[in-house]
């Protein structure tokens, strides 16, 4: 765990002149509306960026060092501005690099300009970009409802080059990188408005990342409850491509133990921390559709679960790709928390911190609902990271990221609370 004061300072000091922009508003937290694209099972958002305004759709990345664009094609803006070398912008960004462009001068290639790494998490492909600040804008909250835009007019990002939208949803045009990094998104953002550095992020088909500190608040008026567990940093960077020292920006957590129907899983325990060289450990990320388990892990998951579905009279009917465990769901029944199926609890750092996985995200109905398949994944003997949480075991659960206090609070399923992550109401403006 590590404080970011001085990491916030030095961006309040570079955002200071947003204080007269922003003079007249300031918002007590910032909103985006998130959607689950159906295909690729990506979470996409909107922001608006550049002079005139722009929708642009991005990739939603939990653990991204930054945002970035694809400036190649039609990035067209009055107030876009290259971040020079040697600036102190371009510390803020780590960047060790300099460079010069013959095909510019314009958007992504200016010459004496600070050099960044954006990356593709999806295709594991990271390429050399342009370090740049334009006008930002973004939707305000009081927690329950939208509010009045507010807008950043010096937001830093990096611009890169169209191939890198590979394997991104259709229509998407960058990433929003919200990891720990000090030009990512939680934190510019928490220092432009001088708002707490945490932020909120509530996943479904439909769902929102909230900036800023709550009380936040889900229709029938539901506020989440939470517990806390600490968040660590991944010493080694876990990006596609990093320069030595560089820590991770992404986010982990430590599992203690796992439990199904409150029996403990009997497995090598020191995978479940980070070594020296950066390996193990468990991260939460948004790039995985599923959870992985490190090959040991799985397996010992997979048998107790299936043995303990077994004493239900859950039967085991053949695998549906990408699934290896599935079952019948002739005999499971439907509860407010999902499949009637064993409980599977995570046993984290922290004073009653267990995160209990109901029947709502650990299974996948999959052959016109009448199968049932374990949605967790085999992630291989000797994974970089032994667990990473994915997106369908978030979804409906509300997490909240401290990044002062380095912690994370998360609720279990919402639907014992007879809500969802989709019950934000966008009917009516603060």
């Amino acid at each position: 765990m590590a404080s970011f004061a001085p990491i916030f300072a030095i961006l309040l000091f570079l955002l200071v002149s947003l204080s007269d922009a922003q003079s007249s508003f300031r918002p007590k937290a910032l909103l985006l509306r998130v959607e689950k694209d159906a295909s690729t099972l990506q979470y996409v958002t909107k922001i608006n960026q550049r002079t005139p305004l722009v929708p642009v759709s991005l990739v939603v990345h939990l653990g991204g060092q930054f945002l970035w664009v694809d400036c190649d094609q039609n990035y067209v803006s009055s107030s876009y501005r290259p971040v020079r070398c040697r600036s102190a912008q371009c510390s803020l960004a780590r960047s060790t690099g300099c460079g010069d462009c013959v095909n510019g001068p314009r958007p992504g290639c200016n010459n004496n300009t600070c050099g960044a790494t954006p990356d593709n998490p999806f295709t594991r492909t990271a390429t050399g970009g342009e370090l740049a600040q334009d006008v930002f804008s973004i939707e305000s909250t009081d927690g329950s409802n939208p509010g009045r835009v507010a807008t950043v007019p010096n937001y830093i990002f990096t611009c890169a080059p169209t191939f890198l939208l590979e394997g991104l949803a259709r229509g998407a045009t960058g990433l929003a990188g919200l990891g720990r990094a000090r030009v990512g998104m939680p934190l510019q953002l928490a220092a432009a408005f001088s708002f707490p550095r945490k932020f909120a992020v509530c996943l479904s088909t439909s769902g929102i990342i909230i900036f800023g500190d709550g009380p936040y608040s889900l229709l029938p008026g539901v506020e989440p409850s939470f517990r806390y567990t600490p968040l660590f940093i991944n010493p080694v960077s876990t990006a596609s491509a990093y320069s030595l020292g560089d820590p991770s920006d992404e986010y982990f957590i430590r599992i203690n133990s796992i439990r199904i129907n409150d029996k403990p899983l009997s497995i090598n325990t020191t995978l479940l921390t980070i070594d020296s060289k950066g390996n193990g450990g468990t991260k939460i990320s948004t790039v995985n559709p599923y959870t992985t388990l490190e090959t040991s892990i799985y397996r010992a998951f997979t048998s107790l679960f299936t043995q303990e579905a077994a004493a239900r009279n859950i039967s085991r009917v053949p695998a549906v790709a990408p699934f290896d465990v599935c079952f019948s769901a002739r005999n499971v029944f439907s509860t407010r928390v999902g499949p009637s199926v064993p409980y599977i609890d995570l046993v984290l750092q922290g004073q009653n911190a267990v995160w209990t996985i109901t029947g709502s995200n650990s299974m996948v109905y999959v052959n016109n609902d009448n199968v049932l398949c374990l949605g967790f994944l085999d992630g291989g003997s000797n994974p970089r990271t032994s667990i990473v949480i994915g997106g369908y075991q978030l979804e409906d659960n509300f997490f909240q990221f401290d990044l002062a206090a380095s912690r994370l609070g998360f609720t279990g399923t919402l639907f014992g609370s007879r809500t969802t992550c989709s019950n934000f109401n966008f009917t009516s403006n603060a």
